[in-house]
Formats: C-alpha cells, sequence, structure tokens
C-alpha cells in the first residue's frame, strides 16, 4: 500500500527537503472567475510555449482548461473531460468526469505543481477551485532485460524509466500487504518522484527511518539520475568502492527486498538503488540462484579470485620484475628476462601504458554504437598489443598480464564494482614498483583497513568479514547455499525477523 509521510496530504506538495514549494508572490486562493484564475497562474509560470489555455462555453458561461500541450494526452481530454462536461448539468462535474484521477485544488502554487505532473487543470465560472484531472501522456519503452545485467536461466525483464510501471513489476513478484511504498519528491524545480520501497515485516524500522532522513535532507534544485541520488545518500562519497548496489532486474531488487534491504527508485531512471549492502553482495548474481548448489558456488569463488586477480597481478608483475626475480622458477626467469631486457622503459611504465591504452578502448567501445563498439573492442586489443610487441615498447609477458587482468575486472557482476578494481590497481602498481612485495602488502593492508571501515547506511560493509561471524560466511557469502538449507537472512541488513519460513523437502526419509 503506497503511503505519504506523515503530516502531509498531498504528494504534490513535496518537494526537495520535505519542505513545501515556494509561496507565489500572490498568496491568495482562487476566485469566483475563471478567467482570472487562469491568468493567476499564466503570469506566474510566464509564457512558456507548450502551456496552453482552451476555453469551452457551458450553460451561458466559460469555462477554462490549462496545461502543458507536450505532457497531456489530448485525445484523453476530449473523450474524458469535454465530451462528458457537454452533455451533463453542471452541478454533477465531479460524477460527469471520466479520469480516474481527479482532485480539486483551493491553492495556486499546488494547482502548479499538478500542472507540472502532466494534469489538466479545469476552471468552472463560480468555482474557486480548480479540478486537477490526470490525463498525462507516457512514453514508455517496452520491458526488457537489461543489457548489463543478463543471465543464462531466470527472468528476462528489466525495469524502465516510468516510476508506475517499475513499481507494479515489484508488486506483480512481491504479493504481501508488507510491501511498503512511500514517495517523496525531490529537486526544486524537477520534481522527481522517488519511491522508498521496503517489506515492513522483515526490514528494520531504524533503517527505513536513516534511510528516509538522509532521503528528506537533499535539497537540491534537479534530480534526474541515480547517481545524484546515491552521492547524497551513501555513507562515504570519496571512497572507490559502492556503498549500494545498483540493479535493473526485478528478481534481483526483490530477493533483497526480502533479506530486510530498502530499494529507491527514481521516476525517469531504470536503475533501482538498494541499501544497505555489503561488499561480498556485490559478487553474487542472480544466476547464481538460479544454478545447482555446486556450479553456484563454483562460479561465486571464480568472482572473488578475479577480484585478487584484478587488483595484484599488474603489481605483483612489476614487483617480480623489478625486485624479486629470486621467486620464479630458473627457466621462468630466463624467459621473462630475455623478454624484458629489450624494453626501453621502466617495468611500471611499460604496464602503465598497456593499462592506460586498454582502458581507453574500454571507454571508445563503450561509447560507439554496440556493433562498432565490439569490433573496436576486439581490434584495437589485438592490433595495439601486437603492435607495441614488434616495435619493442612492452614485453609479450606484459600483454599477457594486463590482457588477463582487464578479463578478470570485468567478472564481477557489479558495473560500479567492477570501475573499483580497475582503480584500485593503479596505486598498488606504483605501491609495487617503489618497495616491491613490501608495498605491495602494505597497499593491500590499507585496502582492508579501508574495507573493515567502511559502512552502508550505517552498517558494516565488510560484514561478515568485519566483523567476523563465521557463520554467516558459511551460509551465503563464499559459497551458495542450497535453498532449501536457507533458514536465515543475512545479518548486515539487520533485519526484524531473522527466520525464513521453511517446511520444504519434508518428503525426504530421515
Amino acid at each position: 500500500m503506497a503511503v505519504w509521510r506523515s503530516g502531509e496530504d498531498d504528494p504534490l506538495s513535496l518537494t526537495a527537503g520535505g519542505n513545501t514549494k515556494p509561496q507565489s508572490n500572490d498568496s491568495s486562493l482562487f476566485s469566483l472567475s475563471a478567467a482570472e484564475n487562469t491568468k493567476q497562474l499564466i503570469d506566474l509560470l510566464g509564457k512558456s510555449g507548450d502551456l496552453k489555455e482552451r476555453t469551452f462555453s457551458y450553460e451561458k458561461a466559460e469555462g477554462r482548461l490549462l496545461y502543458f500541450e507536450t505532457i497531456v494526452d489530448s485525445g484523453r481530454i476530449e473523450e474524458s473531460i469535454l465530451r462528458p462536461l457537454s452533455e451533463t448539468d453542471m452541478q454533477n462535474v465531479e460524477e460527469a468526469l471520466t479520469v480516474l484521477e481527479r482532485e480539486e485544488i483551493a491553492d495556486p502554487d499546488k494547482a502548479i505543481a499538478a500542472l507540472m505532473q502532466g494534469k489538466v487543470l479545469l476552471f468552472l465560472e463560480g468555482r474557486s477551485v480548480c479540478i486537477a484531472c490526470g490525463v498525462e501522456t507516457f512514453f514508455l519503452r517496452s520491458i526488457m532485460e537489461p543489457a548489463n545485467e543478463k543471465v543464462i536461466r531466470g527472468s528476462h525483464d528489466g525495469f524502465v524509466e516510468n516510476l508506475n510501471t517499475n513499481i507494479a513489476l515489484i508488486r506483480e513478484r512481491l504479493k504481501s500487504p508488507g510491501l511498503m511504498i512511500e514517495y517523496v519528491q525531490l529537486g526544486q524545480k524537477t520534481n522527481t518522484r522517488v519511491a522508498i520501497v521496503y517489506e515492513k515485516e522483515i526490514a528494520n524500522p531504524e533503517l527505513v527511518e536513516e534511510l528516509k532522513r538522509r532521503v528528506n535532507s537533499i535539497d537540491m534544485d534537479m534530480m534526474f539520475d541515480p547517481g545524484f541520488l546515491e552521492d547524497m545518500v551513501e555513507d562515504s562519497t570519496l571512497s572507490p568502492f559502492p556503498q549500494v548496489l545498483n540493479t535493473e532486474r526485478p528478481d534481483r531488487a526483490i530477493a533483497n527486498i526480502m533479506d530486510g534491504r530498502i530499494a529507491l527508485f527514481g521516476d525517469g531512471s531504470p536503475t533501482c538503488i538498494i541499501m544497505p549492502i555489503s561488499f561480498f553482495a556485490l559478487y553474487q548474481s542472480p544466476d547464481d540462484y538460479n544454478a545447482r548448489t555446486l556450479p553456484g558456488s563454483f562460479y561465486r569463488l571464480l568472482r572473488f579470485l578475479s577480484f585478487f586477480i584484478a587488483i595484484l597481478m599488474p603489481g605483483f608483475y612489476i614487483a617480480i620484475v623489478g625486485f624479486h626475480f629470486e621467486v620464479l622458477p630458473a627457466d621462468l626467469i630466463l624467459a621473462i628476462k630475455g623478454g624484458v631486457q629489450t624494453i626501453p622503459f621502466p617495468p611500471i611504465f611499460e604496464v602503465l601504458a598497456m593499462e592506460l591504452a586498454i582502458e581507453i578502448i574500454r571507454e571508445a567501445g563503450v561509447r560507439l554504437p554496440t556493433p562498432i563498439g565490439q569490433t573496436i573492442g576486439i581490434v584495437g586489443g589485438l592490433i595495439i598489443g601486437d603492435a607495441v610487441v614488434s616495435a619493442g615498447f612492452a614485453s609479450r609477458t606484459t600483454v599477457i598480464v594486463v590482457a588477463v587482468t582487464a578479463i578478470s575486472s570485468f567478472v564481477a557482476p557489479s558495473a560500479e564494482m567492477s570501475t573499483a578494481t580497475r582503480l584500485i590497481r593503479f596505486p598498488l602498481m606504483i605501491l609495487a614498483s617503489l618497495f616491491g612485495f613490501y608495498g605491495l602488502m602494505f597497499g593491500l593492508v590499507l585496502i582492508a583497513m579501508h574495507l573493515c571501515k567502511l559502512e552502508s547506511l550505517g552498517r558494516p560493509y565488510f560484514a561478515p568479514l568485519a566483523p567476523f561471524r563465521l557463520k554467516d560466511m558459511l551460509r551465503d557469502t563464499f559459497i551458495k547455499q542450497p535453498a532449501w538449507k536457507k533458514k536465515t537472512r543475512p545479518l548486515d541488513s539487520h533485519p526484524i525477523r531473522e527466520g525464513v519460513e521453511f517446511g520444504s523437502r519434508e518428503w525426504v526419509k530421515k
């Protein structure tokens, strides 16, 4: 059920920070003249090209319609407003209107807010109120699988840019009376609707209130994308590690809501923000839960291994070539040393140049159309790799190290975590070039300390390693637990109901 914030009756009056819209210069209510009322609003709004005033006659008097033609359905105006009014007694206006959503408004500021939401304002002569009629038009794309979160098994639908459609996708799967939807409007100019979604019987009320407090404290002119909202609500914005989970998949959002987490949806964006989240949850994929236990556990462990490869492999290679050749077997030393002896640059510049080239190719591939981007990524990587080796600017071993590192960084199911791993390896490479293995270990200790200190919505980010909880680690962190064994929810979200209703596999003979 939809719930408005306490103490506020009309969602259209909500703006950033929970404050009402600024009052106009003329704070009086509407008069009894329809023409004066529309003129008052037009003076407040200015002469915008798409602001239309329409006059119609009834019972020897005139009525007025005021609306933005770019965000209303003109066909519905004729069918649901004008035609019924021409066929009925003006004493029964509310009964005649066939629009599903209508509301009487006496305050000009609230009327302007309704106008901005795509409503048509109906003014009748002799009435000091207007009727806001919901005939807004919707520009919707088809529901399809998110390009960045494809799965082999499972549902293949995703969120779209319309908030109501996204909430419907959640309700379609989660038919629980405890599912709560709370709306707030952010952005003094954009008035973007944001939905806070949680399961009241599972989510911790303290976390819900804390997230509401952070959202209600936002005071800015515009709120377009989740990036704006993420910066405003996460604990440490300067950390390379994401403290929220971004997803466009309804099944992933619902799974986290049922674990006691809270989801944030913004109108105009297909991305859902989920808090609180842990480091390890960012390496879990919907594919894990659609696979059997052993394959799911294997792929999850493979992702964690790829994290260490992505951040350590270039630094490890630089440390070996620059300081610690003795750790390699003799045959391997000769092979690597023979390749690097002819290179005119130190290992750090060699690897750093290749890493930057890979990042440039990746960025170019993202910006270009999909077929061209894929071609640039493959052909560009092959051509540049072969060219730098042939020219003697980099060894073959360096190209292999950089290629394996790049592939490993893309294994993370979260695009934000993938970006974080690519950023982290650069300071580790510099430390390895200065101090060898000692610098690498020092960098790892700093990263571990930072992860232990991080919080997501005030909860430990590195749980269940810090604080250490062995049972949680064995349940569903590093390995995928069988569905019939999942009797408790993850404790990192501090759910008020930790247990999961369980009664499966009773047919198994004991």
